[in-house]
């Protein structure tokens, strides 16, 4: 696999992290460093750079990179101001993540290109969390965002990659990475996503929700860098018919 690079910045590990749902900061620590992971997202409610004690930041390295989420944003006015808060903070990565549905938490296409647009050309480094639609991953190739987030499955929803078919397309057509975000539930989703092609994934759920987050952090780890090196060990194709493991002459 060609090296992850994303705006510019390249990463060594391919696996991020989601930061909610962990029971604390001390968890949350622990799960990252399990992780090995580089970029962490933060929603805007939890971040509070005068707050000492557990406080969700303290427990992130200040070598891993902090991508401000805008979950919560009902639509892009809302991702907007969240964003420029952000970024009077010094936070220029974002996700940009706006859902008005409160029972499935679906993004929504329309307001996510319009905050897109509006985002990039402000300078942040906007990676937008969409459904596994093709068409819109490329338009917001075309306006400029630095990566594409389909998810695989409704948010927190633990149920893998779903919209498979959708994603090799966006995959295949897809000029940025692809980080396929949402609903992967299980290692094994993880390295189904990598081989799949999507250059990354990020999880949170899945991890914070763990009996024990930071083992099953490791676990993600281990599961995505298997199928990195499985990838680069250039496995062969399948086919349609048995294929004799012993050769059927005597030599």
């Amino acid at each position: 696999m060609e090296e992850l690079v994303i705006a510019g910045k390249k990463f060594k590990t391919r696996l991020f992290l989601g930061t909610g749902k962990f029971s604390s900061s001390k968890e949350l620590r622990s799960a990252i460093k399990a992780s090995k992971t580089e970029l962490v997202t933060v929603a805007l409610r939890r971040v509070e750079p005068g707050k000492r004690g557990d406080n969700i930041l303290s427990a992130i390295d200040s070598s891993v990179t902090v991508m401000l989420n805008t979950s919560g944003a009902r639509n892009a006015e809302e991702a907007v101001r969240i964003a420029d808060f952000g970024k009077s903070a010094g936070y220029k990565w974002i996700k940009l993540e706006i859902h008005p549905d409160p029972h499935y938490l679906l993004p929504d296409p329309i307001e996510t290109l319009k905050a897109a647009e509006i985002l990039v050309k402000k300078g942040f480094i906007v990676l937008p969390y969409i459904n596994a639609d093709p068409v819109l991953a490329k338009r917001l190739e075309d306006v400029g965002v630095h990566a594409v987030m389909p998810l695989g499955s409704p948010i927190g929803s633990n149920q893998g990659l779903q919209t498979g078919t959708m994603l090799r397309i966006i995959i295949e057509q897809s000029l940025i990475p692809v980080v396929i975000d949402a609903g992967i539930g299980l290692p094994s989703h993880a390295a189904a996503a990598i081989e799949m092609g999507a250059d990354a994934i990020l999880v949170n759920t899945a991890i914070a929700a763990a009996g024990n987050p930071a083992l099953m952090a490791e676990a993600f780890f281990m599961a995505v860098t298997a199928a990195e090196k499985a990838i680069k060990a250039v496995p062969p194709s399948a086919i349609g018919k048995a294929s004799p493991t012993s050769p059927m002459a005597i030599f």
